[in-house]
């Protein structure tokens, strides 16, 4: 490659300890010889990070949320970007497109945008009406002004390219190419969800559901129902049948995704983000050779045409339940869907999705 853009920055929010998906694009295009920085902040409970082959800077802030965490991120990052050597700037996500705007425009260098969702549908901002109006206005600005934006599904993709007016690429989420699993059709019934545990995700449904499933359920993650879901928990009778694991490595839930049965990943449709959304857990259940239950959405059922390793169900318990009784009175079906998770992980891996972030860099010269 032709590399005389070699500089990339990229921002976020979060304290870059549990971001697989900027792990892998900042190790990727270390690997295809640019200089990377993943700019995040320090938290109070950060954890000391790994040697990577790119750059980390995590920022100490004054604030945690509200306006004035806002506030203080914008004026953070842009001068940090100001002042360090930069060809490329990467903005993860509406809430850091502003200061990499303003830096790209006073410097005259490139500027992608990278969103992991559609950020002004997801429910948070749109059961705020205010806020979700200052958002899209954020978007509106800085959008259009990008050399290069991408996202994390063809669908979604699609929808933010006709929205914003420029093209979109998609780098879908997708794990490193793991060992192949040995395909165990006599699982004990786990039912493992990793991720947020935030509104919209079915996880009260899930307990529900279970109450009268010969299944136990883990829950790797924390989020904002963190401490109401414990309590539904124990409420419901279920302590000894859902485990909560709180936050684990990405090694750590690598090494425990293939012990689960079935994987989880059911969302109520509380906006267009979750609709058209594709998330990483789906594909990896599919790597470590676990069928999963999803939302019969766009992306999801467009998977499953192809590769038949997903189960549906509507974010109810009563469908739930009924969808799980379904795979465990049929252990033949489950086998073949064990099957074609397999046949899907040898596309759907990184080392594969890798080429189409390559092609889309190339773009900028």
């Amino acid at each position: 490659m032709d590399r005389k853009l070699k500089c990339i920055s990229f921002t976020v929010v979060n304290d870059l300890s549990y971001d697989q998906r900027m792990q892998r694009i900042c190790s990727a295009l270390a690997e295809a010889g640019y200089e990377v920085t993943l700019l995040g902040r320090r938290l109070p409970g950060s954890k000391p990070l790994p040697g990577f082959t790119f750059e980390t800077r995590r920022l100490r802030l004054l604030f945690k949320k509200g306006k004035l965490f806002y506030l203080e991120l914008q004026i953070r990052y842009l001068l940090y970007l100001l002042f360090h050597p930069v060809d490329i700037y990467g903005a993860v996500d509406l809430d850091t497109l502003l200061p990499n705007v303003w830096a790209a425009r006073l410097r005259r260098k490139k500027l992608v945008y990278d969103a992991h969702e559609y950020f002004t549908e997801v429910p948070e901002v749109i059961r705020r009406p205010g806020v979700k109006k200052i958002w899209e206005k954020v978007a509106d600005y800085g959008i259009p002004k990008c050399d290069l934006a991408y996202t994390v599904g063809p669908e979604l993709a699609a929808i933010l390219g006709k929205r914003y007016g420029i093209p979109f690429g998609c780098v879908r989420n997708v794990p490193y190419r793991r060992p192949v699993p040995e395909i165990n059709e006599s699982k004990d019934p786990l039912i493992l969800y990793q991720g947020a545990l935030n509104e919209g995700r079915c996880l009260e449904q899930l307990m529900e559901a279970v109450q009268d499933l010969p299944v136990n359920v883990w829950i790797a993650g924390e989020g904002d129902l963190s401490q109401s879901l414990r309590e539904k928990a124990g409420s419901l009778g279920l302590n000894e049948k859902v485990r909560f694991l709180g936050y684990l490595s990405p090694d750590e839930l690598s090494a425990l995704t293939p012990k689960a049965w079935l994987g989880f990943n059911v969302l109520e449709n509380k906006g267009l983000s979750y609709y058209y959304s594709l998330a990483n857990k789906c594909f990896d259940y599919l790597q470590a050779g676990v069928p999963s239950l999803q939302s019969p959405f766009p992306e999801y059922r467009k998977l499953a045409e192809e590769y038949p390793a997903f189960i549906f169900a509507d974010p109810e318990a009563n469908s739930i339940n009924d969808t799980i009784r379904v795979l465990l009175d049929n252990p033949s079906g489950y086998a073949r869907m064990q099957r074609a998770c397999l046949e899907a992980a040898e596309i759907l891996n990184w080392e594969e999705e890798k080429k189409q972030l390559y092609e889309l860099y190339a773009q900028l010269g």
